[in-house]
C-alpha cells in the first residue's frame, strides 16, 4: 500500500507561447516566489506553502475543472485579494468542515482555496 505524506507539486499547462504571461501572473498576482533554474520542458516553477506549482507549455488547451486545492489562513482576506486584482469567484458545492472557493488563471486553469472550519 502507498503512504502519501504530502502533497508535493502540481503541474499546470499553460498554451504555447505564453509562459511570460504565466511568469507575470503567478509571480504578480498571486505573488509567489520562482524556483530559479533550467526545468524540465521549459517549465518555470513557484514555491506555494511547502509545495511546488509547475507551469510547462502544452498545445491543446480544454476548459477543465481539473485543479490543485490550497489550504489558506483566511478564505475572506484570499477571496478580496483576488477580486481585487479583477478576478471572478466560483462556489461549488458544500464539505462539511472547510470553506472553498475557485478561481481561474489566465488560461483557464481551475484552482482551489479551502479554509478548515470547526
Amino acid at each position: 500500500m502507498i503512504q502519501f505524506i504530502r502533497l508535493d507539486h502540481v503541474l499546470i499547462c499553460i498554451p504555447e507561447g505564453t509562459t511570460a504571461q504565466a511568469r507575470e501572473f503567478y509571480r504578480d498576482v498571486l505573488g509567489l516566489e520562482e524556483i530559479p533554474g533550467e526545468h524540465p520542458s521549459g517549465a518555470i516553477w513557484f514555491k506555494i506553502a511547502d509545495i511546488q506549482i509547475h507551469l510547462r507549455e502544452e498545445a491543446g488547451g480544454n476548459y477543465s475543472k481539473r485543479h490543485p486545492a490550497f489550504e489558506v489562513a483566511n478564505l475572506t482576506e484570499a477571496k478580496q485579494s483576488l477580486i481585487s486584482k479583477g478576478l471572478a469567484i466560483e462556489y461549488s458545492s458544500e464539505i462539511d468542515g472547510r470553506e472553498r472557493c475557485f478561481f481561474r488563471d489566465p488560461f483557464d486553469n481551475r484552482i482551489e482555496l479551502i479554509e478548515f472550519i470547526d
